[in-house]
Order: C-alpha cells, then structure tokens, then sequence
C-alpha cells in the first residue's frame, strides 16, 4: 500500500496550482525608466489569466520596481541587481531566468518584441530547450498563439505543446497596462552565478527628441526614396511638427543614408500602428508594410498612381510631394493659427 503523507500531498497541490498560474515578464527599462513595450507585454500576460510576476534586473532597480509595483494585474516583483546586469545584456541575463524558472516554474516566459526581447527570448527558449514564440499578435488561450508570417502577408494560428512557452510580445497590438492601483509585492529574485566572458557592456548613445517617441508616437510621418535626399527631409520634420508626429522612414531611405536606421519602420525596421501614418515617397514594398499595415488610417503621397501603397491607403493622394507637403503644412499653420 502506497503510504504518502498528507502535508507532502498539499505541497504537491499547491506545487501544481503554482505551475498552471505563473507567467513571468521581463522587464525591459533604460536610463532610470521603463521601456513603454514591458506595458504591453504585461497586458499579454494578463490575457493568458495566469499570476503575473516581473523580473527587473539592472544596477539601480529601485526606480524601476517603484513604478512597476503600481501596474495593474501584476502581483510579484523579483528584483535582482548586478553591475554584470549593466546594459541588460543577454549572456548575462540569462543565467538569471534559468535559475528564476528553476525555482519558480513559469509556465509562461514573455518580453516585448524590441531588440532587448528578441535578443534574450531565444537565448533562453534555447538553453530551456524549447522553441520560443516570436512577435505574437493576440492570444486565443494558455497554448495557442497568433503571429504574422511572409513579412505580414499571412497570419499564423500556433499551438505550443512545450511545458514552457517564451514568447515575444508585438507592442502595437496589445495596450499598454495602467500604472496605476497595482500593489505587487517584492523580494529578491534567485542568486545565481553569472559568467559573461562572451560581451561587457561599453556605452551607449541616446538622440534626443522633443517628437514623439516612433513606435508609441498616435501620429507617424514616413518618408521613402522619393525625398531625394536627407536634406529634404526637413520637409516632413516641418509637417510632423505642425501635427505632433513622429518622424519614420522606409527601408530604401536608411539605405541611401538619407536617415539613421532607427528611423526606420517595417519588417526589419520598428513596427508601429499609430492613429494615423502618412507615407511620403514610399513606393510600398511589402517588408515597409508589414511594419505600418495595422494603422487605423493610412495616407499616401505618391507621384506614381501604380505605387504598390495605394492598395492599403485609405487616403491616396497622387501628386509631387515637393509640392504637396509644403503646402498642406501652410494649411495646417494657417488653420491652428486661427
């Protein structure tokens, strides 16, 4: 006859109720701040209706905690700080969320879909030998997943059988979570030994913008190959200026070195789906749609009434945009200034 106690039995209940109720977000933040995409992941999180809990690590964590202890939905906060954590650099995060998963055993693993989450998801989703999940775009339930494949041209419904799921959240396509009447709770996150001889974090270069920031930005001007050049950019920067826009531009645009490439939107560039994205001289490769095709309106200027953006334009206008743009800036500056 098989003896087992009773207190072992509730640990075994209380260790399967953990399991089938755990996701863990991973914090992204920079200069003292959080990174707007870590809200949207949260709201991910909060869909597959499991507890949520974060991980932020850094070498001054306290800021970051703060705030993200008030976000709606989450109930832990594991903090971990390290000067090997400087730069968030995956070598050395990822020892960190393997021995978190050792302890805690999400069942879930999520990030946003930036350069830091596509860089540490896989690495992690590797080492936990697992296939990660990238860029989803909504979720149907705990083991099924929706993402865009052929640079957005079709949408995959995914299942996943692993015991656990890394997943790269699609900012644009979950809002962002409140800050607001969260009380999580915080302790320490798992020490670990961290070894990174592979990279070490030297500096990095922030350009400062009084425009809103492009992949939150409700309002998007684009720029492509038809400007020219970088100097007739300062077209568009006057019209985003008139109208509270940010600045983006097209693949073929950062390549002529028009614009530096963190201006760039599509497949290879950000993804953004603003209130409004108007495209300026951007012919409509499909890799430059598969970065703005969610906008809820979309405008086109294009000399070229054959351009490829005019099939997903809402608003097409078919002239010379050296011409067009000033003058739609005079009517704007004339309009606000009544």
């Amino acid at each position: 006859m098989l003896n087992i106690s009773r207190s072992r039995v509730q640990q075994c209940s209380l260790s399967v109720i953990r399991r089938l109720k755990s996701t863990l977000v991973i914090a992204e933040h920079s200069d003292g701040k959080v990174v707007p995409i870590t809200l949207n992941a949260i709201t991910a999180a909060k869909q597959l209706g499991n507890e949520v809990t974060l991980l932020v690590a850094g070498t001054k964590t306290a800021p970051i905690v703060s705030e993200l202890a008030k976000a709606d939905g989450v109930t832990k906060i594991l903090s971990a700080e390290n000067e090997a954590f400087k730069g968030l650099l995956p070598e050395a995060l990822t020892p960190l969320i393997l021995e978190t998963q050792k302890q805690f055993n999400f069942t879930h693993i999520l990030a946003g879909a930036s350069a830091f989450g596509k860089n540490l998801i896989p690495r992690v989703a590797a080492k936990l030998d697992v296939s990660p999940i990238s860029e989803i775009t909504s979720i149907k339930d705990t083991e099924t997943f929706v993402r865009t494949i052929y640079a957005g041209n079709a949408i995959q419904t995914l299942k996943s059988k692993d015991p656990v799921k890394l997943i790269t959240v699609r900012g644009t396509n979950f809002a962002a979570c409140n800050i607001t009447g969260g009380n999580a709770s915080e302790e320490k996150a798992p020490s670990c030994d961290i070894k990174n001889d592979v990279s070490s974090w030297v500096s990095q270069e922030l350009s400062k913008s009084e425009r809103p920031e492009l992949t939150s930005a409700k309002r998007v001007v684009s720029g492509g190959r038809g400007l020219k050049s970088g100097d007739n950019f300062k077209l568009l920067y006057e019209f985003a200026d008139k109208i509270k826009a940010a600045v983006g531009a097209s693949r073929a645009a950062v390549d002529a070195g028009f614009v530096p490439n963190d201006m760039q939107v599509g497949q290879t560039g950000k993804i953004v789906a603003p209130e409004l994205y108007v495209a300026v001289g951007i012919s409509g490769a499909i890799q430059h749609l598969a970065g703005m095709k969610d906008s809820k309106t979309i405008v086109a200027i294009n000399k070229d009434p054959e351009a490829p953006i005019f099939q997903v334009a809402d608003i097409g206008l078919v002239a010379d945009l050296f011409k067009a743009v000033p003058e739609m800036t005079e009517k704007i500056d004339s309009y606000l200034s009544k």
